[in-house]
């Protein structure tokens, strides 16, 4: 009986934030995720001993998990973290209210009442600078404290001295401020042991990637850039260091065997990153496996992946992709496996947003039917799902570990299905598909265009390609020492993630730090040598701003609701939050909604939905949640929930409905003498009655005080796209003259 196996891969990452000559770390990214997920994602399989999966962890990752261990990596967070909040000087609080609220609003922050009520409050006076006044010793140290626990894994948050921190909620002390300090470092500790301990019982096969997570085709030769992408524009200089790109494997795969003992099979090459050259310079050096995405199969093998509806393959696509390959060509040999690209979004981007049980017998389902044309032929079937295994857990309630524990149960428990790691995979499987070649690639459009083409990275590699250049013609009049630093500085500016950040595609809060950081990498090259750094290094490669996440109301507003955007005056002064395309953590999906506006004036609440790339062809479900609030309470007053269907680009029908008990209000079909209006040409809008969600103003105020405004896409029962996406707008009823007056309402 043919065999259907899960291969499941977790990859693990983070930049490599430490100045190599100041011997701080920049960001906290390390300490913070090391804390929540590295840990907790591997302890978990200790419930499901028959769940066997891959988790590849980068070895600059490794490295600074170790530096916190030891005690010898600090960071600006972890310092003003730590600090007595009486002792902190203006710019450090300044400091704490700008950076220790990084965090989800709803699944984090507001998981501690108290955190999301400091969260709030630096939010109704909209930046650092004026809410600092508001902000006393108490509240610093209750931050302290809370922004350092938010981060904790359910494992940590269950040890017993940690439930007796967290069930003070507030009023933290000096005492209670150090224990969490000094407990992090203990945390950290488990990290890579628990790792080594699965590995041990074979729970999990641990695999690795380049040291520093370099585009490796791109440090072979950013020329491959052009080939994944005919007519890009490329840098000024060609880069071409495969000896460079031999030495990011070789010292990952040496890591790794130093730390647990075991040389890796297999490698996850940085963001999926694959070129002939580069899996030929993995052969030499013993790797055994390669995988990366579906994209890069398709334009390998000349095969469009087509799926329906539902996101299924479909025309020999699911006997393409759920097998292993042989690669074989002039001496090199390589298993590679697939990852099937939409399956893997759905955990990172959709799951997130349904009830956990729902959303595992989803995967579940999707996985049966997806290799099932596969196992009609009696040939097994394997189903790679690979994606990011940090990132997404701050979108999950709980980090997602009820959404885990039930798919992993299922995959446990349920006949007909294996979960296995890559290596088992290989070893039980019986006919592999040959492949004589490889289109270079990524996991993101099948090509290289994050990391190469745009000004910003192209003059990124331009850099660089100066400071290796100078390397090698200075570093043999310099000493070892100095040789050695310079060298370390270029593998780091050779890694991902700075490219990353340039360019078009992404963008956080952190992209000064990150500029900041890649320039110093390869200021330090010069440095190391002796020399001063060219003058062009002082100067930011980035340049292009944000716009803004979230603008509150500033007045009354008074739309005319016909799905038009011909009065763009008509929705000045409505609050305004735009999506964040470009941040790093959400690539991979797919974006609908540009922006949503919501505003009231003294009988409407109004709304309007913009979309990316216009209003989209396929049917879809567009949901808008309101809720009220009662002055002086948190509870909901009333509700309303607003369904529009639309299908190629129409609205097709409409209606109001009482999400607690079904009730239909109002729909399109009797809607002639309601007050509600729907329109969607070239956006979508709405108005309804305050009535409807609570009275009238009165001399002593409104029965409700605030609106909540939420709006999601759905395509196939899936939520696909939302704005908010997490928590929701907020609107304050008051007068029109309050609102002008800007008066800050807590």
């Amino acid at each position: 009986m043919p065999a259907l196996r899960v291969v499941v891969l977790w990859h693990q990452h983070q930049p490599y934030y430490k100045d190599l000559v100041t011997g701080s770390y920049r960001l906290p990214w390390v300490r913070l995720h090391a804390l929540k997920d590295y840990y907790g994602m591997v302890k978990l399989l200790d419930e499901f001993p028959n769940v066997h999966q891959t988790f590849n962890l980068v070895p600059s990752l490794m490295t600074q998990i170790q530096d916190y261990v030891a005690g010898t990596a600090s960071d600006p967070f972890l310092d003003v973290a730590s600090k007595p909040a009486k002792d902190l000087t203006s710019e450090e609080r300044r400091f704490a209210l700008q950076y220790l609220f990084q965090a989800n609003p709803v699944h984090v922050i507001g998981r501690y009442p108290r955190y999301r009520e400091l969260w709030e409050r630096l939010r109704s006076y909209g930046s650092p600078e004026k809410a600092d006044a508001s902000f006393g010793a108490q509240d610093f140290t209750d931050l302290q404290v809370l922004s350092q626990i938010a981060w904790f894994d359910e494992f940590f948050l269950e040890e017993k001295d940690i439930i007796a921190l967290t069930r003070k909620e507030r009023n933290f002390s000096l005492d209670d401020q150090k224990f969490v300090i000094r407990r992090e470092r203990e945390l950290l500790a488990k990290v890579l042991p628990a790792h080594a301990q699965a590995a041990s019982r074979g729970g999990i096969e641990i695999s690795t990637s380049p040291f520093y997570h370099p585009i490796l085709p791109l440090v072979c030769d950013t020329n491959q850039g052009a080939v994944s992408s005919p007519g890009l524009t490329l840098p000024t200089r060609q880069f071409r260091r495969p000896e460079d790109a031999r030495e990011q494997v070789k010292r990952g795969l040496d890591l790794h065997e130093e730390i647990f003992g075991i040389r890796p099979k297999g490698m996850w090459p940085s963001e999926g990153s694959v070129s002939e050259e580069a899996i030929s310079i993995a052969h030499t050096l013993g790797v055994k496996w390669m995988a990366t995405d579906e994209g890069v199969l398709s334009r390998s093998l000349n095969f469009n992946f087509v799926r329906d509806g539902g996101g299924r393959l479909t025309w020999g696509g699911p006997e393409r992709l759920y097998t292993l390959y042989q690669y074989e060509k002039q001496g090199t040999r390589m298993h590679m496996l697939f990852r099937d690209h939409t399956m893997s979004d759905l955990i990172g981007f959709v799951y997130s947003g349904m009830p956990p049980q729902e959303a595992a017998q989803h995967l579940l389902n999707n996985i049966r039917t997806a290799a099932q044309p596969v196992l009609d032929q009696g040939r097994d079937a394997i189903v790679p799902i690979i994606l990011d295994g940090e990132n997404a857990w701050e979108y999950y309630p709980g980090s997602g570990r009820e959404f885990l524990r039930r798919f992993y149960d299922a995959l446990q428990n349920r006949g007909g299905l294996e979960a296995v790691t890559v290596s088992e995979a290989i070893a039980r499987h019986k006919n592999f598909s040959s492949l004589g070649g490889i289109t270079p690639g990524s996991w993101i459009s099948a090509n290289f265009n994050v990391w190469i083409g745009a000004a910003e990275d192209n003059r990124a590699w331009d850099y660089l390609h100066a400071a290796r250049e100078f390397y090698d013609e200075n570093a043999p009049q310099a000493t070892e020492q100095q040789r050695r630093l310079a060298y370390e500085e270029i593998l780091i500016a050779e890694g991902s993630d700075w490219n990353w950040w340039y360019g078009p595609e992404h963008h956080s809060a952190n992209d000064s730090d990150f500029d900041e950081l890649y320039r110093k990498h390869l200021a330090n090259v010069y440095h190391a040598l002796g020399a001063m750094p060219p003058d062009y290094l002082v100067q930011p490669i980035t340049a292009s701003p944000s716009r803004p996440e979230f603008i509150p109301q500033t007045s009354y507003i008074h739309p005319k609701i016909d799905g038009e955007i011909m009065r763009y005056f008509e929705w000045m002064g409505a609050a305004m939050h735009t999506a964040d395309q470009r941040a790093g953590a959400m690539h991979g999906k797919q974006f609908f909604l540009d922006a949503v506006y919501a505003g009231v004036d003294e009988q409407f609440l109004y709304g309007r939905l913009d979309f990316i790339g216009g209003v989209p062809d396929t049917g879809c479900d567009i949901v808008v949640n309101v809720e009220s609030r009662t002055p002086g309470h948190t509870t909901t007053h009333r509700e309303l929930r607003v369904d529009a269907f639309m299908e190629h680009g129409r609205l097709q029908t409409w209606s109001v409905t009482n999400p607690n008990n079904g009730a239909q209000i109002v729909d399109a079909d009797r809607s002639d003498k309601s007050p509600v209006q729907v329109a969607l040409k070239k956006v979508f809008e709405f108005r309804l009655p305050l009535e409807w969600l609570c009275a009238p103003m009165t001399s002593t105020g409104p029965a409700a005080d605030h609106l909540r405004v939420r709006v999601s896409l759905w395509h196939d029962r899936l939520p696909v796209d939302a704005l908010p996406v997490e928590g929701w707008i907020e609107l304050q009823l008051v007068s029109e003259a309050e609102l002008l007056s800007g008066v800050s309402f807590v």
